[in-house]
């Protein structure tokens, strides 16, 4: 995996410190030694173990279950120019507003920042 000089991961993620302690897994009874947290005493009947924590959430769907992202996304049909290239746009995935500029998807993708500068 990469990691930038700010301790960055290469998804853009800053890892959690982890606290070091000695607690016990409320299902399984295991010793539980550390947590991306530090528990508050009314959650330490609580607490689960990393095995038990993932069986306990709900199933996800594979990503190729899910489909492309905005897949369901219904499209505005109608005739628009892309204010940067000038190029024809026959379709939107959303309204377009008069006080904002449509732009087609390559100038669009061309004008977002990179992925590692984005701050979401």
């Amino acid at each position: 995996m990469y990691e930038d000089m700010y301790g960055n991961d290469n998804r853009g993620f800053t890892p959690r410190p982890m606290v070091q302690g000695n607690w016990k897994c409320a299902q399984c009874g295991n010793e539980i030694t550390q947590l991306p947290f530090s528990p508050r005493d009314d959650q330490l009947d609580t607490l689960k173990c990393r095995d038990c924590y993932r069986a306990s959430r709900p199933e996800r769907p594979a990503q190729s279950d899910r489909g492309p992202r905005g897949a369901d996304r219904p499209m505005v049909q109608g005739s628009w120019k892309c204010a940067d290239c000038g190029k024809e746009i026959t379709q939107l995935p959303f309204e377009p507003r008069d006080d904002r500029p449509v732009r087609c998807s390559d100038c669009h993708r061309a004008s977002r920042p990179a992925r590692e500068e984005r701050r979401w």
